[in-house]
This record gives structure tokens, sequence and C-alpha cells, in this order.
């Protein structure tokens, strides 16, 4: 009686190993592949400013660092000192600003 189960269940695997697989082959869609960046935003004091790129310093451990952004579209009332808060994506090897605004301080920054 063990044996003849075995033999069924051994059997019963056989047949579903043959199944045919499907053809997804000739299913050709133009899929295009999209490569999305994640969006990142930084703080920073300005250093330098100009129509195409913005230069900003930023502290992390106390260690400055300098960054520099390339614009898509001139800033407007943004000048050099001041604090700016930069939402960006890395594109290239190039860091590309979406949106630059003037940062707010916060509660730390206005008791001292």
């Amino acid at each position: 009686m063990y044996i003849v189960s075995v033999a069924f269940l051994l059997s019963a695997l056989a047949f579903a190993a043959d199944k045919p697989a499907t053809d997804t082959t000739t299913i050709d869609h133009a899929k295009k592949n999209i490569i999305k960046s994640a969006k990142m935003n930084i703080k920073g004091r300005v250093i330098e400013i100009s129509d195409s790129s913005i230069k900003i310093e930023r502290t992390v451990k106390g260690n400055a660092e300098t960054m520099e952004f390339v614009l898509d579209k001139p800033t407007e009332n943004i000048a050099v000192d001041d604090s700016v808060k930069i939402a960006y994506i890395e594109i290239d090897g190039q860091l590309l600003a979406s949106s630059v605004v003037k940062a707010t301080p916060t509660k730390m920054e206005k008791k001292k």
C-alpha cells in the first residue's frame, strides 16, 4: 500500500514538471525604464549665487561642507549670506536644484 502511494505521488510530481512554460516572449510591449531619483532636501548658507548655479555651505557634525547646485531657473529674493532650503536631485553626478526657498529660523536658532 505504501509503495503504491509513493509511486502515485512521484508520478504526479513528474507530470507536474512536464507542463510547458507559457510563452511570455511573444508579448513585446514598449516599456520604458523610468528611473526616478530620490528628491532630497538640504539647508545651508549661501556663499555664491548666479543665474545658473548656487553654492551653499552647511555644517555637518561640526565640519563645514560646501555644495554646488545647478539651477534650472534663476532664483528671486535670495542673496549671499541668506539661509536657504534646497530641494534637489542628483543627475549624472550633478546636483540639480528643483526649488530654493529662504529658510525660516527654528526655535533653537531664535534662542541663540
